[in-house]
């Protein structure tokens, strides 16, 4: 698997994901289908058309209607990857509090123009509005995959003085001067913050490649439907 595509956790943070929410009947006219099965051989994942649409109606500019088959597929290795995120994270259930569920809605309505925009693509794809109760379902999972993320990764990663002093001499110093010849090189104490909250996300980043790879040699993943 690519590496663009098992790190999208980090880049995105589920930005476009929606989270292990079964299937309904919805408005959307579109005959909906079953196209991937995951099973670790205790509980299965099913990933149907619908969850394809909804990935696509969460990300600004993306067409609806209809698709293009380069976005479903996209939206398949998206969500076939948070799907191995959801079997582990059944096994750690964390809260998720109303507040932070509106917090989450609000994050994504800031990447679209207008709250109407986002609603008529949510209408597109079968959601009333961002009231509807599985629209509300679904956006609580989010939360729930983001805070096992958290607890899973970020909360373990330790950044020692001698990762950042070795990062700033060999790394920064070096590029900052090839790219600013001439200028006051910043200090490590300047640069001390930056450099450990990259270091911070480039160890998640790793260590979710990890879990990734680790995660599908445990389960079966069949595709049924080609999109």
């Amino acid at each position: 698997m690519k590496k663009l595509i098992k790190t999208f956790v980090l880049l995105s943070i589920l930005w476009f994901l929606p989270i292990c929410f079964p299937t309904h009947a919805t408005a959307q006219e579109t005959v909906d289908k079953t196209i991937t099965v995951i099973s670790d051989g205790v509980r299965t994942e099913l990933i149907t058309y619908s969850d394809l649409l909804w990935t696509l109606a969460l990300q600004p500019g993306v067409p609806l209607t209809p698709p293009n088959s380069d976005d479903l597929n996209r939206a398949l290795q998206l969500i076939t990857n948070q799907r191995l995120f959801a079997l582990e994270a059944q096994r750690l259930p964390r809260d998720v509090k109303d507040e932070e569920v509106g917090q989450e809605i609000q994050d994504v309505l800031n990447i679209f123009p207008s709250t109407a925009e986002f609603e008529r693509r949510l209408r597109i794809v079968g959601f009333d509005s961002v009231k509807d109760e599985n629209f509300q379902a679904m956006m609580r999972q989010r939360v729930a995959i983001k805070k096992y993320i958290d607890f899973r990764f970020r909360s373990f990663v330790v950044i020692t003085a001698e990762d950042e002093e070795k990062y700033y001499r060999e790394v920064f110093a070096p590029d900052f001067r090839r790219r600013n010849p001439g200028l006051l090189m910043p200090s490590l104490s300047e640069k001390r913050a930056e450099i450990n909250q990259f270091l911070t996300e480039q160890k998640i980043e790793n260590d979710i490649e990890e879990f990734l790879d680790e995660a599908e040699s445990r389960v079966e993943i069949i595709n049924l439907n080609k999109v």
